[in-house]
């Protein structure tokens, strides 16, 4: 018995170019003002960055094998090295998000991508804070909740 337009599902895909470094940074800060309470305080003098890779000095200093396993990366202005801290704060702590492994992350997870790049956001600001890991789900799973 042949299929008829009634019978069958249309399946509709909107392709399109991937979000551009400038487009990363726009949502990035977008999602930043809508930051959990938890973490807006920590983060009203933040800068965000946008880099397609990390560059070498960062894959060394991080033991990376692969660019691809670092998504985003708090600096702090108050850090000279890890764990040494400035006598005073010359600017502001940065975020750094690199976008073709969040590119790569967002496609393997199938979420939403403003999603999978707010999950991103507040997992590394949160580390940064020493959040402990069940304090991050729990903010994540009230935050979330909050954009469904």
């Amino acid at each position: 018995m042949p299929m008829t337009l009634s019978d069958r599902q249309e399946i509709i895909m909107n392709f399109g170019a991937p979000p551009s470094l400038d487009d990363f940074q726009m949502i990035a800060r977008s999602i930043c003002e809508t930051l959990p309470d938890e973490l807006v305080a920590l983060v009203e003098n933040l800068d965000v960055d946008v880099q397609d890779f990390p560059d070498e000095t960062i894959e060394m200093d991080q033991n990376l094998d692969d660019p691809y396993e670092l998504l985003a990366l708090y600096q702090s202005s108050k850090e000279l090295t890890p764990g040494v801290e400035k006598k005073s704060a010359e600017g502001n702590d940065t975020l750094i998000l690199y976008r073709r492994p969040i590119l790569d992350y967002w496609c393997e997870s199938g979420e939403q991508f403003e999603f999978a790049l707010r999950q991103i956001i507040v997992e590394e600001i949160a580390r940064q804070e020493d959040f402990t890991e069940d304090d991050i789900k729990d903010m994540l799973r009230q935050h979330h909740q909050g954009f469904l």
